[in-house]
This record gives C-alpha cells, sequence and structure tokens, in this order.
C-alpha cells in the first residue's frame, strides 16, 4: 500500500465514519426523505380496495346545499343517528365535536332574548337532550379532540389490558381534551380521540395512534372504539415489549389483531379515496326516506359521519398525495384492520440501515483505492439495485418498511469522495502525461485517441472536410527587421491568439507551418455546421488582428500593421493518421486541401483577407457574402470562383450592406460587360465599402485590375507547375 493509497482509505473511513454518524442521529431531513420514499411505495402500490362494511356519511356540499349550513341543530343529527339505526348500522361514530351546547335549539334561543318565564322555557325542546335521548342505548361513539385548554379528560368507556410492561406513557400526550355535554357524554356507547397526528410537524398523515395517554390511563381513537362497538366488545388488549417498558407491540380489539408503533400508532396502507365509501347525508335524511341502495349501504356498516365540504377545514393530506376528508382516514383504519394488510417498521429497522451505510461505504473505499473507480461504481450501482429490489420486495411482500434512500445517498458520498481523492492524488502521474501530450495535439485528437480503440493505427477515410489556411501577408518582409529572437516572439504571439479561434469553433489544429496555420473541421469527430463555425472561426481571427495591431501587441509602432489573409474550402479530403509506424500526425490531404492552400495565396490578388469557396458559400445562408470573381489557381485547369466574407448574418441585414450588395451586383453586370459604367460603380462601392470596414475599400481598390475574373465566359487557367 502507498502512503497515498493509505491516506485515501483512511480519509474514506472517515467520511463513511461521518455519515453513519449523522444516520444514527436521524436529523429531520434524512427522516423526512425516508417517509418520502415510503409515500412513493404507496403511491406504485396501494392498498387493494376491497368493498368493506365501513361508510361514511358525508355532510357535503349538497347537504348544505338541500338542508342549511353548518352547525346543524342536534335535533337533525338525532334524526340521522335514528335513520341510521333503523337502517341497521352496526356502529355510528362522529368524526364531531360537542363542545359547546346546541345555540339552535329553542330552549336556547328563547332564554338568550331575556324575561320568559322559567316555566315556559322548561316546557320549550332542548335539541341537546333530543340528540341525547337519541343515542341512549344505541351504538353510537363520540369524539374529542385535544385541547391546550382546561383539564376535561373524557370517560373510558372500555376496558384496558395489558401483557407485559406496561405501556401507559408510550402513546402521545393527552393534555386535556374538548369537553362533551354531560348528557351526551353519559349516554354515548363509546368516545374516542379523532385527533390524526398529534405533534407531527408534516402535514401528511401517515401513522396515526390508536391511543393517547395522561400519564396514568389510555384513551382510545374514535376509529377503535368504533370498532369495538360494533363486534360488542367490552376491553382492550395492549400488548407490551416483554423488556421494555412504555413500549407497545400489538393491540387487540375482539376479534382483530394490530401491530402498531412502538408509541401505538398505527402505519397507514391507505386505498385512493373514492365514491364507493360516502353516503351523502341528504339521502339518509331524505323527507320520502332512504333509497333502497342507501339502506343496502348502511345495513351492517360501520358509519362514520363528518363532512367533505372545503369550508368545514377538516382537509387531511395522505401518503398518497391526495386531499381527503378526515373523516375517510378514520374509515380508512378500520378498513384496513378488517382486510388485515398492515404496514410495519421493525425495531432492528434502523440498525440494519446503520449497518448498511457502514459496510457498503468501506467496500467502496476500498474498491475505489485499490482496485479502480470503475468496478467500484459497478459494485455501488449493484448494491444500490439490490438494496431498492429487496426495500420494495419487503414492503410489497410482507409490509415492512425499511429505508433504500440513506444508504445508497451515504453511498454515492463516499465513491464520490473516495473517486475525487484519487483522481486529484493516485492517479497524478496520469494526468500529467496527458497534459504534456495536450501540448502538441489538439483536444479533439486526444479525446479520439482516448476514447476511441485502435485511434494510434495508421490509415485514413474520406470525409467532407472544411479546410481552412491562414497566411501573413509580407511576412518576409517583417523577418527581415527582426532578430530570429524577435520573429520567434512575433509568431508565437500571433498564432497563440489565431489558434484559439480554431479550438473554440471545433476545430482542429493541423499544423503550424511557419508563419502559417492549416486547420479544418468535421473530424477526428463529427461537426455540425462544420463550414460555418470555420467561417466564424475566420472572421474572429479578423477582429483579433484588429485589436492586435490596434494595441500594438507585437511592439513594431504604429506605423506598421500586420495582416493575414484566410482561405477556406469544403470538400472531400482523406484524414487520419500518416506517417511511419513509430512517429506519425493525424492530418488531412487531397484535392480539398490543395484548393484551400490556393485560395489563401489569392487572398493577395483579390487584395481581402477572407475568401471562401462556392462549396463552402453555399453552406453560410445569411451571411454578407460578396462575389470575388473566378480566379485561375495554381494547379488547377480552370478558373476557381471565390467569395469575400465581408461579416455575418448581422452586418448581411445592414443598411449599408444591403446598398452595397445591390451595387456589387450591378458593377458585377459592369465588369462582364465591359461597361464603361463599371468606373463609376467601382468608386461608390468603394466610399459605401469603407463605412463598413477598410478591408472592402482595399477589395474595390483592385478589382478594376480582374475584369477578367468577371468574364462570362472565363478562359481556361493555364496549368502552373506544382
Amino acid at each position: 500500500m502507498t502512503r497515498a493509497q493509505l491516506i485515501g482509505v483512511l480519509l474514506g473511513l472517515a467520511i463513511v465514519a461521518a455519515l453513519t454518524s449523522l444516520r444514527a442521529r436521524d436529523p429531520d431531513v434524512l427522516r423526512a426523505a425516508r417517509e418520502a420514499t415510503f409515500d412513493q411505495y404507496q403511491r406504485i402500490a396501494p392498498r387493494k380496495y376491497v368493498s368493506m362494511p365501513v361508510r361514511v356519511v358525508d355532510i357535503d356540499e349538497a347537504s348544505l346545499l338541500e338542508l342549511g349550513q353548518w352547525p346543524w341543530p342536534r335535533d337533525r343529527l338525532a334524526a340521522l343517528v335514528g335513520n341510521l339505526v333503523d337502517m341497521g348500522a352496526a356502529a355510528i361514530a362522529f368524526d364531531i365535536l360537542f363542545a359547546e351546547p346546541d345555540r339552535l335549539s329553542p330552549r336556547s334561543v328563547v332564554r338568550d332574548i331575556g324575561g320568559v318565564d322559567r316555566s315556559v322555557l322548561e316546557r320549550l325542546p332542548d335539541n341537546d337532550e333530543i340528540f341525547a335521548k337519541s343515542i341512549e342505548g344505541r351504538p353510537v361513539v363520540l369524539g374529542v379532540g385535544l385541547s391546550n385548554e382546561g383539564s376535561y379528560r373524557p370517560p373510558v368507556k372500555a376496558g384496558i389490558a395489558y401483557t407485559g410492561e406496561s405501556p401507559v406513557n408510550a402513546p402521545p400526550l393527552l393534555k386535556a381534551a374538548t369537553p362533551l355535554r354531560p348528557q351526551l357524554e353519559a349516554n354515548a356507547a363509546g368516545i374516542g380521540h379523532i385527533s390524526l397526528n398529534p405533534g407531527d410537524p408534516s402535514s401528511v398523515v401517515r401513522a396515526v395512534p390508536l391511543f393517547l395517554t395522561d400519564g396514568e390511563q389510555l384513551y382510545p381513537s374514535l376509529a377503535l372504539e368504533a370498532l369495538r362497538i360494533a363486534q360488542g366488545a367490552s376491553t382492550y388488549v395492549i400488548a407490551g415489549a416483554p423488556d421494555a417498558p412504555n413500549t407497545m407491540t400489538m393491540v387487540k380489539i375482539g376479534d382483530f389483531v394490530v401491530p402498531v408503533t412502538g408509541s401505538g400508532a398505527l402505519w397507514l396502507y391507505l386505498d385512493p379515496d373514492r365514491a364507493e365509501r360516502y353516503v351523502s347525508a341528504r339521502k339518509v335524511l331524505a323527507a320520502g326516506g332512504a333509497s333502497a341502495e342507501t339502506k343496502a349501504a348502511i345495513e351492517g356498516s360501520i358509519v362514520f359521519i363528518g363532512t367533505s365540504a372545503a369550508g368545514l377545514q377538516d382537509i387531511r393530506t395522505t401518503a398518497l398525495g391526495q386531499n381527503v376528508p378526515g373523516v375517510s382516514i378514520h374509515a380508512q383504519i378500520v378498513e384496513q384492520i378488517l382486510s388485515g394488510r398492515f404496514l410495519s417498521r421493525p425495531d432492528w429497522a434502523n440498525g440494519l440501515e446503520i449497518f448498511s451505510i457502514a459496510a457498503a461505504g468501506t467496500l467502496l473505499v476500498l474498491l475505489t483505492t485499490f482496485v479502480n473507480p470503475a468496478v467500484a461504481l459497478a459494485c455501488g450501482l449493484m448494491i444500490t439495485g439490490l438494496g431498492l429490489a429487496a426495500s420494495w420486495a419487503a414492503f410489497f411482500y410482507g409490509g415492512l418498511l425499511f429505508d433504500p434512500l440513506a444508504p445508497i445517498v451515504a453511498a454515492s458520498i463516499t465513491h464520490f469522495a473516495a473517486t475525487a481523492f484519487r483522481f486529484l492524488v493516485t492517479d497524478r502521474e496520469r494526468r500529467e502525461v496527458r497534459r504534456a501530450f495536450g501540448h502538441y495535439l489538439s483536444p479533439s485528437l486526444l479525446y479520439r485517441i482516448e476514447h476511441t480503440r485502435d485511434a494510434l493505427r495508421l490509415g485514413g477515410d474520406d470525409r467532407e472536410l472544411t479546410v481552412m489556411f491562414v497566411d501573413v501577408r509580407s511576412f518576409t518582409e517583417i523577418s527581415e527587421k527582426l532578430t530570429p529572437t524577435e520573429v520567434v516572439r512575433f509568431l508565437n504571439t500571433l498564432l497563440d491568439a489565431l489558434s484559439r479561434h480554431v479550438i473554440a469553433n471545433e476545430g482542429t489544429l493541423d499544423k503550424f507551418i511557419g508563419d502559417s496555420i492549416m486547420a479544418f473541421w468535421n473530424a477526428p469527430v463529427d461537426v455540425a455546421d462544420h463550414a460555418e463555425k470555420a467561417v466564424k472561426a475566420g472572421l474572429a481571427m479578423r477582429e483579433t488582428m484588429a485589436e492586435l495591431n490596434a494595441r500594438d501587441a507585437f511592439g513594431f509602432g504604429g506605423d506598421r500593421e500586420v495582416r493575414i489573409g484566410i482561405g477556406i474550402h469544403t470538400g472531400i479530403a482523406c484524414v487520419g493518421n500518416m506517417g511511419a509506424e513509430a512517429r506519425f500526425n493525424y492530418s488531412a490531404v487531397g484535392d480539398a486541401v490543395n484548393i484551400a492552400a490556393r485560395i489563401e495565396s489569392a487572398c493577395k490578388d483579390v487584395n481581402f483577407d477572407v475568401l471562401v469557396s462556392e462549396s463552402t458559400m453555399q453552406q453560410l445562408p445569411g451571411y454578407a457574402i460578396l462575389e470575388a470573381g473566378a480566379l485561375a489557381l495554381k494547379g488547377k485547369s480552370m478558373r476557381t470562383k471565390l467569395f469575400a466574407v465581408a461579416g455575418d448574418a448581422r452586418l448581411a441585414s445592414s443598411p449599408q450592406f444591403i446598398e452595397l450588395k445591390q451595387i456589387h451586383t450591378l458593377l458585377v453586370q459592369a465588369l462582364r460587360m465591359r461597361s464603361q459604367a463599371r468606373r463609376k460603380l467601382i468608386g461608390a462601392a468603394r466610399s459605401l465599402g469603407f463605412e463598413i470596414t477598410s478591408q472592402l475599400e482595399d477589395f474595390y481598390g483592385r478589382i478594376s485590375r480582374r475584369a477578367d475574373d468577371f468574364a462570362d465566359d472565363p478562359v481556361e487557367a493555364t496549368r502552373v507547375a506544382e
């Protein structure tokens, strides 16, 4: 083991220890991520809906519209209870608080007027008494809520027996409850709390406490009481952990056994909210009597009475991402118990997840350091896949909740850190070699060598290229006035500044030939719009030359301006590795390369800095281009039509260039016809061109001597010996 590897292992293990410690502390952000993962599992595979004898009598918008706004007088609720009992409801549970007297009761209304004889008041009906009598001796469960005021605690109507250690302090604390009217408290068959997620900062209801505690007494939930009453059971049996006080494991209600968390909560396994679960309250209270369909839905069912009306503010968010009435969650608790489909998170789940972070992290550190990051990544992906598969299988087949996210994230962080360390330290020599070769090879060629098998073998292939040649005008004259060291300094300054534009526009630098640059596009990798990118590089070189001359970057003084010529041609060339097996260059050869070189030479005759061939011009829609005539290029039997690139699309759309283009068209016609009007047109074009760029003034200053280049039938160029 090298020193670098030892440091890498120690650093990696330190990161693993930190991540393991973080998971052991289980901060809120990890808990929220874990719960979101479990939510996603339920959304993928919610509890399958099976029709159960559980219904919600919904005080919905239609009921409020037909029977009046909430709160309803309690004699109407008494009628609702009577009708449900007559229909054969097994239990009736109110997800409604009855903490205050009915203000709509006739006795209360008249009492508030004042001055009415007491004997008259006593003869008036009292809705609370009517409601209390309606529930007396009937399977009715009333709800209470949590309160921060007072000391009221509801009576517990059922016996509670324990096995194992006492779990009395396991559930959430009940400081006080919303009070029930005395006669309602006395006559109710059961009383249950309606709180769904007390003390939970999350707005999503995932687990509901089946009991609350005041430290001495346990208080069951509305759903448990409804299930108990429906079965005619009188006692809850709660199993505590054998060796852990104040920890619940299971609750038995009549014939049903419910696994719970240590605090007595039930993990909800929900079915999407559906209309089959609901019966509108107006149908139960219909003046002509309930329909046969309504009676069939109620008969033998555990009925929860609540509201879905948005204005009554009892809407909750579930793990399925749905906003549902709170009463429907109470109903789903009973449905889940009846179905026997439960979710649970074993006590040892935390320990397993913490161990998996430590084990997977240690393995990835060792693989990354001693094997290679790719193998470690493959192993990490395999561990991730197995972890996800195991977590999902545990949920889907066993209802067990194991968090795959924390181990996966921790393993990813560990692998990234170990790989980064190896890249920065262990692989330093390899990077140094690559950096050294990068000085001699273009980035695109270096990429090809790294990613293409057999890239360093001799050979080539024919493909369309856009080839550029760049040359310094009057270089011999310049070099005669400089020492060799000054010539090298001049060339380095110039070629470095110009070659940057080749790289920036996805070109490949082929070679530097003295004061010249050869570059091409569309090899070794495909380059979209390669002709346009080559011309963009040429225009950028023009701007760079203007900037270098303006700031006297060459140290020649303000009276000497350095100028360049750029020739660009698009055609088929052979490109590949050329030379000997021991030493070779990646280059391009062929007629397309020769033409580009000749076009660059023609810049002197045309007196313009950027010339392109017709094949390149055809791939430059919208550019500011002017016909430069058909020139006799060295080594070509026929004249070659060339074009001067004045600028990009922005210049092409300018009013000055549009006017110049019109004049230029007339000038070309005049030159072809040998018209006397050409002198006047040249003067106009030269004057207008100067307003755009001095290069155009020079171009038109030379054009009168090149009338033959614009002839209708240019004579064949005399082949010049190579």
